[in-house]
């Protein structure tokens, strides 16, 4: 932010399909906050079988603990300094980070709110993915299916509906690039 302010980001990415689902971005994002829009994406979406997540607070909570013991959906924790252990999120955002937020000064919550979710859709719709054989993720993951198998230089598994999630990854926008 222009003032100097710290935007927290939650991140949910399908690492089948490599679609970007949602980046939520606020000032503040309490774990009731994270379930909303978990809640959201499986409206949209559809429930995975799995969730892997970062050990941060807000997916640590018992409201959310148990919300998704209700709905009979996995938890894949990352343990703390195992960045490796999620590299589908990890590479997500080191683009994020690269071709979006270092790159713009924002000077709003609304213009952050606006800025980002352009570059969301281009990541989704425009940009190539070297895990996709250099298409961008499609919709419609019955598609991804065909797609991929039919590139032939792609080794395919059968897509296992997981997402990963990053819990609000903490990012202070000062300005461009530094």
């Amino acid at each position: 932010m222009a003032e100097g302010r710290i935007l927290k980001c939650l991140t949910l990415l399908d690492v089948y399909t490599r679609e970007s689902l949602k980046i939520r971005v606020d000032y503040y994002m309490t774990s009731g906050d994270a379930l909303r829009e978990v809640e959201s994406a499986f409206q949209e979406y559809g429930e995975p079988e799995y969730i892997r997540s970062d050990n941060g607070s807000e997916f640590l909570s018992k409201m959310i603990q148990s919300w998704l013991k209700e709905k009979q959906i996995a938890t894949l924790y990352i343990p703390p300094g195992s960045p490796w252990e999620n590299p589908y999120i990890e590479s997500f955002h080191e683009k994020f980070r690269d071709e979006c937020l270092s790159r713009e000064l924002f000077l709003s919550l609304i213009e952050a709110h606006q800025i980002i979710e352009e570059w969301r859709k281009e990541y989704n719709q425009e940009r190539p993915h070297s895990s996709l054989g250099y298409l961008p993720p499609p919709r419609n993951s019955g598609h991804v299916v065909a797609t991929l198998r039919s590139l032939r230089s792609l080794r395919v598994v059968p897509p296992s509906k997981t997402w990963s999630i990053l819990t609000f990854q903490l990012v202070q926008f000062l300005g461009a690039s530094h």
